[in-house]
């Protein structure tokens, strides 16, 4: 009777797929530089989101990358039709250029095309329930993580019972080996009203507004995704009125509603992803309102109040390492310098939580910086452009001080852009996955992950003049020359390919220079490998 029934469940599933509709044609790729293949198929019955667009997946297939996820590609395929998606095949058949961060850029060009509304020959996709994902990939959406509580910012005032805050988890099915994920929190509120839920992805105010495709290239390095709705469930221009002030609240989240929900979700992407075989290794990725957000799971002190709320408490919720671009994370620094651009927190701040004088405890308890304690606190890259508004740069600075004097590993990854902006070009993407790289150890994608080692650092027609010598206690002191201003990057890996050491970035005029990075001898020897745009030289370091 059991063989009966599912007999009839494949083939009403294969009828299902059948009668969907589906369109073939032509893209231009800029990885490819030349058109590639499409399919869009549209589920017989569609998802669609508040305005009636359809949900879609934008499915890379046929790329040059070790698949991790083990189902056939049209078991994959027919899943998300069955779920409900518009799925759109983009067939890369295997060009060498599908690889790393070389997609980032056509993921830029998808989520740009969503947004404008016309792609793969489809007007009606959804502009913040579209996905883009790789072959093997596929998604839990809507995975609830904190009940909000509409008392905390009331707006608007029929809001009384509080909504759910969720998230969307991109995940290898049926992995050949287990994957660590990188959680966000959007830049994009998500609030009260149907029309106003599930904006986690909306392309104008997130991915396609910035051309950030850190998330979603995630995979081509062997790493899952998630985003999740922002803590502060209301416009982030708007809030609780105080004293008359329709908006006391505006850009600026609190505690300790912004902390308990970052745990929650942070404690709830790691239960839910060990159903999904994930590795519970948990980085976090922010930017901007989002950098607030995520900058709440890396410390390591622990505040009564913040722990014993929302989903999974018998979990934990510490995160292995975190990227954050420009934010905020200490309140009682924003007077530090006057008319650096941040004069809306100067002036609102004080509605909510009194003068900083007399309050002080008050508002020290609104950053993450309150809750960063010891060198536990999980290492930090933090990424931004010097010529973003200055309060940015301080904020960022306060923050690297202690982190430092914790002995806290940092990095920093500087002016790959300009303004208030993520990055997007392939040296800047690397040099973020290449620290997820270090602290989440996902598995490799490269169907060859030999580190070059050809070059000899004791040879003196290298381009840098590089020497390279041990120190004592794990520091490695790299001396080298530059005939002409560079950026320059320094990285340090084991012989298996894993990088344990990176100095990303660093602008140099010319000259002589010394650099200094920290590794754990045990695991000698090592290779160095120093870069500019122009330049790159690898070797061996025995000791």
């Amino acid at each position: 009777m059991k063989k009966v029934i599912h007999l009839l469940a494949l083939l009403l599933f294969t009828s299902f797929v059948l009668s969907a509709q589906s369109s073939t044609g032509t893209w231009s790729s800029r990885v490819t530089g030349s058109t590639i293949s499409y399919t869009v198929t549209d589920a017989p019955t569609p998802l669609t989101d508040a305005t009636g667009s359809y949900m879609t997946v934008v499915y890379l297939e046929n790329l040059s990358l070790k698949k991790i996820g083990t189902n056939a590609l049209q078991d994959d395929i027919n899943w998300l039709l069955a779920a409900g998606y518009r799925v759109i095949e983009l067939d890369y058949a295997h060009h060498a250029n599908a690889v790393s961060t070389k997609l980032n850029e056509d993921i830029i060009a998808i989520n740009d095309a969503l947004f404008a509304g016309d792609f793969c020959g489809t007007t009606n996709s959804s502009k913040y329930r579209s996905y883009v994902l790789f072959e093997g990939y596929r998604i839990a959406r809507d995975v609830p993580y904190f009940e909000d509580n509409p008392l905390t910012y009331n707006y608007p005032a029929a809001y009384t019972v509080g909504d759910s805050l969720r998230m969307d988890i991109i995940y290898p099915a049926s992995p050949s080996v287990a994957v660590p994920v990188v959680l966000s929190f959007s830049y994009s509120n998500s609030s009260f009203g149907s029309a106003n839920r599930n904006q986690r992805l909306n392309l104008g105010n997130t991915l396609a507004g910035f051309n950030d495709s850190f998330l979603q290239g995630a995979p081509a390095h062997g790493i899952a995704w998630a985003i999740a709705d922002h803590p502060k469930y209301c416009p982030w221009g708007n809030g609780k009125p105080v004293d008359g002030k329709t908006d006391t609240y505006k850009s600026y989240q609190v505690n300790p509603d912004a902390a308990q929900k970052v745990k929650s979700a942070v404690r709830t992407l790691r239960v839910e992803g060990e159903k999904l075989g994930l590795s519970g290794k948990i980085g976090i990725y922010g930017f901007s309102r989002g950098s607030d957000a995520g900058s709440m799971a890396i410390g390591d002190r622990v505040v009564e109040e913040y722990e014993n709320a929302g989903f999974n408490k018998g979990s934990t919720d510490e995160v292995q390492a975190a990227a954050l671009g420009s934010g905020v994370f200490d309140f009682t620094k924003i007077y530090t310098t006057t008319g650096d651009g941040d004069g809306n927190l100067e002036t609102r701040c004080p509605w909510a939580w009194g003068e900083l004088e007399t309050n002080y405890a008050v508002w020290e308890k609104q950053g993450s910086a309150y809750l960063i304690e010891t060198a536990a606190t999980a290492p930090v890259l933090f990424f931004y452009n010097t010529d973003d508004a200055n309060y940015y740069r301080e904020q960022i600075g306060f923050l690297i001080e202690k982190l430092e004097t914790l002995g806290v590993p940092t990095s920093t990854l500087v002016n790959y852009g300009s303004g208030h902006s993520v990055p997007q070009t392939a040296a800047a993407l690397t040099g973020l996955y290449d620290f997820f790289r270090t602290y989440l150890t996902p598995p490799s994608t490269d169907h060859s992950t030999a580190v070059d080692n050809a070059a000899s650092l004791t040879n003196n027609e290298s381009p840098f003049r590089l020497k390279v010598t041990y120190q004592e206690d794990g520091v490695i002191q790299c001396n080298f020359q530059l005939d002409q201003p560079a950026t320059v990057s320094i990285s340090v890996f084991e012989t298996s390919g894993r990088l344990v050491s990176q100095e990303l970035n660093q602008y140099a005029s010319g000259g002589q220079y010394t650099r200094f990075l920290r590794v754990n001898s045990t695991f000698a020897p090592y290779i160095i490998q120093l870069k500019t745009d122009q330049l790159r030289e690898t070797g061996k370091l025995s000791f």
